[in-house]
Formats: C-alpha cells, structure tokens, sequence
C-alpha cells in the first residue's frame, strides 16, 4: 500500500528493511531441514537398489520430501510479513487520520477565539447605539408630548360634543404605520456603527409593536447563536420564489414550503439541532420567534410586492427563520 508523505509528517512510509526477523527465522529453519535432509538421505539411506523405476520414485519422493517444506516455511514468512506490514500500515493511517482531525479542531477553536473579539466589539457597537437610539426616542416622545399637554384644554373646551378617545390609547397606537423598506432595513439590523440609514429605520421600527417585538426576538436568537459560532452573514441560503413565502404567510406548512429551508451548511444546522435539544432557553427562544416570525410576515405579505419579499428574505432575521424552522421541522 503506497502513501504520500503528509504535511504533517506522520503518515510516511518507511523504508525497506534488508532483512526482518522472520527471514531469518526462515533462513534458520529452511537450513535446519535442509541438513537434516541431507543428513538422512545422503548418509543414513546410501544402500541403492537395481530397479530403476523404484529408483526414479525414490528421486521424487526425495525432492519433495526435501524442498516441499522449505517452500511451506516461506510461504508462511511471507505471510507473516504482508500481515505485519499491513498492521503497520493500519496504525500509522489512523495516527495520520488522529492528527488530521486534531488539527481541525485546534483551527477551529483558534479562528473561533481569533472572531470572538471582533464579534463582541461590534456588539458592542451595537448595543450603545441602541442606548443612543432609546435616548434619542425618549427625548423625541417627551418634545411631542408637551405641546400635546397645552393644547388639550383648548380641544376639549371645542369639542365637548364629540366622543373623547378609548382609555388605554398609548403613542404607539397612533404611530404612523411602517413602510414595507423600513421593515425590511430593521429586519437586516445595521451593518456597522455608522450606519446611519439602517439606525433610522430601526428607530421607526421600534414605534411599531408588531415589528420591535420580531426585532427583539430576533437580537435574542441572533445572540444566541453567535456563542456557538453561527452568524447570519455566514450562510448562503437558497434563494425562493415569492410565491412561496406567500403560502407561508397564508397558513401552508410541511412539503408545501420546503424550499423556504434553503440553509445548506451542515455544521450550522448540527450546532442548532443540538442547542435546540440540549438547552431549553435556547429552545423556547427559538420557538417565541419563530411564531413572532409567522405573525409579522403574515401582516406583511398582505402589503408587500414580490420584490419587497424577496429583499425580506436575504435579510438576517429571514436567514435565522430558515435555520431555525429547518431545525424545528416546519418544513417538513
């Protein structure tokens, strides 16, 4: 069995001994025998006789008596040989498969260490944006709400005929309603600290109780995730047409929307299959967003164009959605 040397240096093939043990086992009993053949047939056996076929068979017999077990001892010698090699062989092909593996487990846990930092840095870039996003809020409702206070008297002394408002009605009740690109921004999440655009969309995103609801949602699972190595802007899914993603929205479920689970990555979906069977935190936020999910979607794709759908579905919210429903058999 030939093999190439490795990088690694373990699996190379050793060189051709000149001459092993069990030759010379076989060199000594092959010349054993032989002595003691010669010693019986030449000294011990010397009267003759006159026949010449019994003679002629007394040849034969002599010759296979002699060379027949000489050849069975080398048979075996080098069956022992080939055995050995082969055992050889087999031991230094599973240090080399050890040592491969070895190898890529110590590349993954160092790339894993070597993306934690960036990871955590941009979380929490993230996170004091979302600090500065809340502020900016609570200053904007507190502005809106003061002139509200000093017109009301004056609404109420003109409009005493008219029903006043249900109790309960809280601002984002009377919050514009999002737009289909705002949605779909807020879903993907900022890209960077700086992206301003995606920080707008998502301020207007949390007016709306629906969608912050999918959002919060989705930064749960998302930072789940990433504390086993698994980010969105890693996975490739397969893309699906609309029409899809609308008998999603209107109830189908199993074989119907099977290709929405377009993600491929196979260390992804083993990494989730496992949390989600191993960690019941992790399991109940997977499955509070997944019904978050299927809720928002379902009031969006009543709005929205094939277009918008298909830009909703390579955003990370979309991608986790095709993960985790994957995992937890929606599309089967």
């Amino acid at each position: 069995m030939s093999a190439r040397p490795t990088p690694l240096g373990i699996y190379d093939k050793p060189k051709p001994d000149t001459i092993t043990s069990i030759e010379i086992i076989a060199l000594t009993l092959s010349g054993v025998w032989l002595l003691g053949a010669a010693f019986f047939f030449l000294i011990l056996r010397e009267e003759g006789t006159s026949e010449d076929g019994a003679q002629s068979l007394r040849f034969l017999m002599t010759m296979l008596a002699i060379f027949m077990p000489v050849a069975m001892i080398w048979v075996a010698a080098t069956a022992a040989k080939a055995s050995r090699v082969m055992r050889e062989e087999s031991q230094r092909l599973q240090a080399a498969i050890d040592a491969i593996r070895q190898a890529y487990l110590s590349q993954q846990q160092s790339q894993h260490l070597r993306s934690e930092p960036s990871v955590t840095r941009k979380l929490d870039e993230i996170a004091a944006a979302a600090r500065k996003t809340e502020t900016a809020l609570a200053t904007f409702q507190s502005r809106r709400d003061e002139p509200a206070r000093a017109a009301a008297p004056v609404a109420q002394v003109a409009t005493d005929d008219q029903a006043s408002l249900a109790l309960g009605t809280q601002a984002i009740d009377m919050a514009p309603l999002l737009s289909n690109d705002d949605f779909i921004r807020a879903l993907n999440f900022p890209e960077t600290a700086e992206d301003e655009a995606g920080f707008a969309a998502l301020r207007r995103a949390l007016k709306d109780r629906s969608t912050s609801q999918l959002v919060q949602a989705a930064q749960d699972i998302l930072t789940l995730m990433s504390q086993d190595g698994i980010y969105m802007d890693d996975l490739r899914p397969d893309r699906a047409r609309p029409e899809i993603w609308r008998h999603f929205a209107q109830g189908a479920r199993g074989r119907a929307i099977a290709p929405l689970g377009g993600i491929r990555d196979r260390s992804s979906l083993a990494l989730t299959n496992a949390r989600m069977k191993q960690d019941p935190i992790f399991r109940d936020t997977a499955h509070h967003f997944l019904r978050r999910f299927d809720k928002t979607f379902a009031e969006f794709e009543s709005r929205a164009n094939d277009a918008e759908i298909s830009s909703l579905s390579d955003t990370r919210t979309a991608r986790a959605f095709m993960l985790l429903g994957r995992c937890a058999g929606t599309f089967d």
